[in-house]
């Protein structure tokens, strides 16, 4: 809830700093020409074609998240579960927009529920590194240990949060054009160090597969737990994408060229997302990773010294 009141204030202050003095009246009509209208925040009308389109695909992939939690008993996922709700809310939010392009209430909370939906995301991806490592007995080729993973880089999110919410506040303050830029200058500081924690940990987690290829080979090589690596590399890949989106639109300022071009919106940031959170539709970590109580996992050594991993239906069938 802090977060939250925190980051509307942020923004509050951020799109309020958009209005000066001296300017030449708005145009009459909101739609007549939105890129030259300083009222309104997006600089453009949203197309609501491409709200429903992104806003349907968001919301199944979060329902049929919600049936493999329940199938596989997977709640350590609710995080990005949840993640997809607040993320469709965000985009179908766009449809408001569309009617009342001048509604900074809209845009506040639209660009609240997108910017800051991510977060779960990267949550659900620190809690996933840790059970896969528990579940491969391997926890000892993990730089943090796998209990505070989670912990680590969730507080490292707070921090970088806390920053941007900073450059907001100075922003809010500012009486003069420089004392804004100072705040935007804060917030843009806040995007980046959130970069540079995601970074950190994709290093941490190709530091642990190196580790394991070298110290656990017969591990590495398992049957059928790669197929979720690749997953997790593409929901990554995804994820640092429309991060990187980000921390460039806001360098150009609100009014910049990516802020203020739709299609970049969709490219960098939209379809992004959903890559990095549809592909555990296909491949659901549930299917590979038992109970975490169960720190056996699907891990099996063969007379012929190979190790096999299954799916957990076939790891159940196998212990009977």
């Amino acid at each position: 809830m802090f977060r939250l009141v925190v980051a509307l204030f942020a923004l509050a202050a951020l799109a309020s700093a958009q209005r000066h003095a001296g300017l030449p009246p708005p145009p009459a009509d909101p739609f007549a020409d939105p890129k030259n209208d300083y009222l309104n925040p997006l600089r453009y009308i949203a197309n609501n074609t491409l709200t429903a389109i992104s806003v349907a695909l968001v919301l199944a992939v979060g329902l049929a998240q919600t049936f493999l939690v329940i199938r596989y008993k997977t709640r350590w996922m609710l995080a990005m579960v949840i993640g997809c709700y607040t993320f469709a809310l965000g985009l179908a939010l766009r449809f408001g927009l569309h009617s009342q392009p001048r509604s900074h209430g809209l845009y506040i909370a639209e660009y609240l529920f997108v910017v800051l939906s991510p977060c779960a995301f990267i949550a659900a991806e620190y809690v996933l590194l840790g059970r896969l490592a528990h579940f491969l007995r391997a926890d000892e080729h993990l730089l943090i240990r796998p209990q505070r993973i989670t912990k680590v880089f969730v507080l490292s999110d707070l921090s970088t949060f806390l920053v941007q919410a900073t450059g907001g506040a100075i922003s809010a303050s500012a009486n003069s054009v420089k004392s804004n830029k100072v705040g935007s200058r804060v917030f843009l500081v806040g995007l980046i160090l959130q970069l540079i924690s995601f970074v950190v940990f994709v290093c941490v987690f190709g530091n642990f597969l190196a580790r394991l290829r070298t110290h656990a080979p017969a591990t590495w090589n398992a049957k059928g737990w790669k197929v979720l690596l690749g997953a997790m590399m593409v929901s990554f890949t995804g994820i640092l994408v429309r991060s990187i989106y980000r921390v460039i639109e806001l360098s150009q300022g609100y009014a910049g060229h990516l802020a203020t071009t739709e299609s970049f919106f969709y490219a960098l940031d939209t379809l992004p997302l959903f890559v990095a959170i549809s592909v555990f539709v296909v491949f659901w970590p549930g299917r590979w990773i038992t109970s975490p109580e169960a720190r056996l996992g699907g891990v099996e050594e063969k007379e012929s010294g190979s190790v096999e991993m299954g799916s957990r239906e076939g790891v159940e069938e196998g212990r009977q």
